[in-house]
């Protein structure tokens, strides 16, 4: 046994005696992003959550009381910033992370490190991997989570009021005349998004249409040239932080792009459209929005 799991799994045994006996309930199930089914004995009551998205996920599904260990960056709702880090979601310390004592374990299908997830599945902690890649999916990991955590009042709620909101959108940009557009998700090497990616469903759900959608990758890697090749009449963007668009600046150094030329360089807030959330909701209204404002200057 390798000196590193040989240490965590004697941690493991030291917190297991430490554990108070569980309050008896019904076994709870769910099928994870990775086709695996995740039973617990009980609905749980302390949780990892290993990506900023999974915090959020956690909380809106009605557990975030039940939260005990985060990673960097997971910063919404407010409380979720006093919750014990552990690391970041590439590089987690899980001899922390396992002295937390969380039954069940929040991964990150594309995000997390395989071998770290499988290490804590090897030390026989349940773990529940999410990757929402579509607006149905965002709501049905809500609701699994809330069955696992024995919160499905809540947590069927806020999947359900999040549903209804989307449906809204598509009823009422069903109709919207088209908009070439430029989503930008990073800077420095430059990215977009394809018609896979869930920010590529939000510029289809506001009737815009992706320059990049036909690209193999989900996030693919692309040029300045191919984006003024592409002559977007809009480009939208994040950046590093929530109201940071210096990212848009690099484009008014380019008249010849439509966008530019009709002053159609939008910020949008990462975390609301970034994030598989139910925040996309509100970060879909404003990325409607601006495609509403590109359209008005026609």
């Amino acid at each position: 046994m390798p000196n590193a799991l040989r240490t965590l799994t004697s941690t493991v045994t030291a917190a297991l005696t430490l554990w108070p006996a569980p309050v008896l309930a019904g076994p709870v199930c769910a099928t994870d992003d990775t086709g695996t089914e995740v039973c617990l004995a009980q609905p749980a009551s302390r949780i990892a959550a290993l990506s900023p998205g999974a915090t959020e996920l956690v909380w809106a599904a009605g557990a975030g009381d039940k939260v005990v260990a985060v990673v960097s960056f997971s910063d919404y709702p407010d409380a979720a910033k006093e919750v014990t880090s552990v690391g970041s979601h590439t590089r987690m310390d899980l001899e922390r992370l396992m002295q937390l004592q969380p039954d069940l374990v929040i991964g990150w299908v594309t995000g997390n490190p395989p071998e770290q997830l499988e290490a804590l599945a090897e030390l026989g902690l349940p773990v529940f991997s999410i990757e929402p890649r579509t607006f149905e999916a965002v709501s049905h990991t809500i609701e699994r989570l809330a069955t696992l955590a024995g919160t499905e009042a809540d947590g069927f709620a806020e999947a359900g009021r999040f549903r209804q909101g989307i449906a809204g959108l598509e009823r009422e940009y069903r109709d919207a005349e088209p908009v070439p557009v430029f989503y930008q998700v990073w800077d420095e090497p430059l990215m977009t998004v394809n018609n896979e990616h869930l920010i590529g469903k939000v510029i289809t759900l506001c009737g815009g249409v992706n320059v990049f959608g036909d690209l193999d990758r989900l996030v693919p890697r692309i040029s300045p040239e191919a984006v003024i090749g592409a002559n977007p009449e809009a480009i939208l963007a994040g950046g590093m932080g929530e109201e940071n668009r210096h990212w848009l600046t690099r484009w008014e150094a380019f008249p010849g792009i439509e966008a530019t030329t009709q002053d159609n360089l939008y910020f949008i807030p990462p975390s609301l459209v970034q994030r598989p959330t139910p925040r996309l909701l509100e970060g879909s209204r404003l990325f409607c929005q601006k495609l509403d404002e590109a359209r008005g200057k026609r």
